[in-house]
């Protein structure tokens, strides 16, 4: 059984994320659209998967039941070190950007307009950062560790999620500055992974993504001229 889960968690996982990189690389379809796949690929798809195959409630499975203040410190301590880390790698190294391709990719690409990006912000640092732990460290993660393949869990989950990335600002950085960031996010991956065993569930590695993804926003309101 526990080799059949494994199985089952790497194949959609794979599977999703090739889909997705497609739909964001291939595919010329907008914002909104994008969106909607996510959406079906890391939150309807794994939510049936969890009612109708390991037969438990989305709260049963992650231990979302009974939450206590002290058990998301870390999600806050540790978000607010990569917020303030965020907004000081941008300052050293923009000049490295490419950002006008950066604003290309946001504008024409994704169809978001300086109207629109307040709220695609508030969606992206909610939603979409909901969306990524739930998939990533809830159903990715935290599935694997209960089989017992503690290593495996962390290193593919982490890897998984940098890659994922990739689809997003490939067109964004040099090569060098491609393989920073993915080190990075696997850094990340592996940190977000860490901060959920303690808690047996997703919260801490969500929080820290929401402040994450505040940095961020700060610096694309910045590259939009809108800050």
């Amino acid at each position: 059984m526990k080799r059949l889960l494994i199985i089952h968690i790497c194949l959609i996982a794979v599977i999703s994320c090739s889909g997705l990189f497609i739909i964001e690389q291939i595919l010329d379809v907008n914002y909104y659209i994008k969106t909607g796949a996510k959406a079906f690929f890391f939150l309807v798809i794994p939510v049936l998967y969890i009612r109708f195959v390991l037969k438990l409630t989305v709260k049963e499975s992650f231990n979302i039941e009974k939450v206590r203040w002290r058990s998301v410190r870390l999600g806050l301590l540790f978000g607010g070190l990569a917020f303030i880390l965020i907004l000081v790698a941008y300052w050293l190294l923009q000049g490295f950007l490419d950002t006008d391709a950066i604003v290309y990719d946001i504008k024409v690409r994704s169809g978001i307009t300086t109207e629109t990006f307040i709220f695609i912000g508030l969606y992206i640092t909610f939603g979409n950062s909901l969306m990524e732990e739930f998939y990533f460290r809830g159903f990715v993660f935290l599935n694997l560790y209960k089989t017992g393949a503690k290593v495996f869990a962390h290193v593919f989950s982490a890897l998984l999620f940098a890659l994922y990335h990739t689809a997003i600002f490939a067109t964004w950085f040099n090569v060098w500055l491609m393989f920073v960031a993915l080190v990075g996010l696997f850094t990340a991956g592996i940190l977000f992974n860490w901060l959920n065993t303690y808690s047996k569930n997703f919260l801490n590695s969500w929080i820290f993504h929401i402040l994450a993804d505040v940095a961020i926003i700060l610096i694309g309101l910045n590259l939009m001229e809108i800050l």
